[in-house]
């Protein structure tokens, strides 16, 4: 595909995006960046949130994941689920009665103005890393694709993606962001549809005979029994579980989102009926890696492989619909792609800066005028951050979903902890103590992955969150307040 064409494609996709949010910021409120007037239709969020949660990562990481790691992701989904069930009837109530704006404003009035400053910090770095490594994925896509045709430098591309997300979030934030992300939804799960239909075409396959050849494949493995291995079943459900309440439930990217719905029982809605089409949408993700590893097999393309294993796995993809699939199965890629780098780092972005803004500048209290101020100072700041963790870890191999898990794992880890303790005790701890048990925590559990891995050949996996939270809880514990205060 000429990478002149796929600018232009950009282009008027980028048009697109500044037109909704030319309609939606008309009659915006001072509010409107933060809660979207909480007049969101349920059914909007919910879809865009697809698009929020798969991310550029999801989009070409699953995929090409499969190559190593079979269909154990699955497990993993399986536990999503019922995360987000957790999710719908425990914090969502707690969060509207509390009419909350930042969610970490509970961990106030639950413990203590210096928990609520812990837990908004790890969010904040927790979610800067996390978005700016999705972005990085897909930054680097984009520059493959097209920007390298114009000699533009990888760093530039970044900053171009950064000042575009800018231009259409920066005046109604999170209010623009739920409709423009129904949109970007649209185009990635397009483009896995169209991909799908090319590769049967390609290898001459019915549906049925699709089917067949995904479930009779050697990758078509879901279960895995083996204890010490990473990919164990019980690892991977409860680690799912936790990591879709930490992830979703206790961030503020999501659930922002999900508190621009008109009420608590909309807000319910959307959180289930997006639970579900999520999980049929990783199903056809990792259904499409199959595909893909087949397709290259049969059309003898050679795929690196380093120590038995395939590397660079996150280029799967992006080479087949680029150089391979044709026109059709190149644009939508392209749109796929850019749907997901927009949809995950603008709601980030927009997340970040309504925490920071919210928790450390209490700009509640500022006056109209140095609320912008301090509203568009945060948002450049965020940015800038994000920019330089991208160029940090620009030179990473490997697929990245599996790096975003494990490092929430460590930094939603204390949040989890925190947050079950104050919902399902109730006991009171030390507020002072909580900063250096919340920073102590995740060091432990990171060494202590290491030993066992050392000494038993025993990999946490995804389980470093439960270990993390767990590890949390019993220190909190050590410190509480000799008298339980009631809830």
């Amino acid at each position: 595909m000429s990478a002149t064409l796929i600018l232009i494609i950009i282009a008027l996709y980028f048009g697109v995006l500044l037109l909704i949010s030319h309609f939606v910021s008309k009659n915006s409120s001072d509010e409107s960046y933060y809660t979207g007037d909480r007049k969101s239709p349920w059914q909007i969020v919910a879809f865009g949130m697809i698009g929020a949660v798969l991310s550029g990562v999801t989009f070409v990481s699953i995929p090409g994941m499969v190559g190593n790691n079979y269909f154990y992701y699955l497990q993993f989904v399986f536990g999503n689920v019922v995360g987000y069930v957790f999710i719908t009837y425990v914090l969502v109530p707690i969060y509207y009665d509390l009419k909350l704006v930042s969610i970490y404003t509970y961990l106030e009035t639950r413990f203590g103005i210096k928990t609520y400053k812990t837990g908004s910090l790890f969010f904040l770095i927790s979610q800067s890393l996390g978005a700016a490594l999705r972005l990085m994925l897909a930054a680097k896509i984009l520059q493959y694709a097209v920007f390298d045709a114009f000699q533009i430098p990888f760093f530039v591309t970044v900053i171009i993606i950064l000042a575009l997300i800018w231009l259409y979030t920066h005046k109604s934030g999170i209010k623009t962001i739920v409709w423009t992300d129904s949109l970007q939804t649209f185009f990635l799960l397009s483009a896995v549809f169209i991909s799908i239909y090319v590769v049967k075409t390609s290898l001459n396959l019915s549906v049925s005979e699709t089917v067949a050849a995904v479930t009779d494949h050697e990758y078509f493995k879901i279960f895995n029994w083996d204890s010490h291995s990473g990919n164990n079943f019980f690892k991977q459900f409860i680690s799912g579980i936790l990591i879709a309440v930490a992830m979703v439930g206790l961030d503020q990217n999501m659930m922002q989102k999900t508190l621009t719905c008109k009420n608590k029982k909309e807000a319910q809605k959307n959180i289930l009926t997006f639970s579900i089409f999520l999980a049929v949408a990783q199903f056809l993700f990792l259904g499409l890696g199959v595909m893909l590893y087949l397709y290259a097999e049969q059309m003898g393309i050679t795929l690196e492989v380093e120590d038995g294993k395939f590397i660079n796995t996150d280029n799967l993809f992006p080479m087949l619909s680029l150089t391979h699939f044709g026109m059709i199965a190149g644009i939508s890629f392209i749109l796929g792609i850019t749907a997901a780098s927009f949809s995950s780092a603008d709601s980030a972005i927009t997340a970040l800066t309504t925490s920071f803004t919210h928790d450390f500048l209490n700009i509640q209290t500022k006056p109209i005028k140095k609320r912008l101020q301090l509203k568009n100072r945060t948002l450049f700041g965020f940015s800038a951050l994000i920019f330089i963790i991208i160029m940090l870890f620009s030179e990473s191999k490997g697929d990245v979903i599996s790096t975003i898990f494990k490092v929430a794992g460590y930094t939603y880890g204390p949040l989890l902890g925190l947050y079950m303790l104050g919902i399902f005790t109730k006991v009171q701890v030390h507020d002072n103590a909580v900063p250096y048990i919340c920073i102590a925590m995740p060091l432990v559990t990171y060494f202590l992955n290491y030993a066992f891995i050392e000494w038993y050949n025993f990999d946490f996996g995804f389980m470093n969150i439960f270990v993390n939270a767990f590890l949390t809880v019993i220190c909190l514990l050590l410190v509480k307040k000799k008298r339980d205060v009631p809830l």
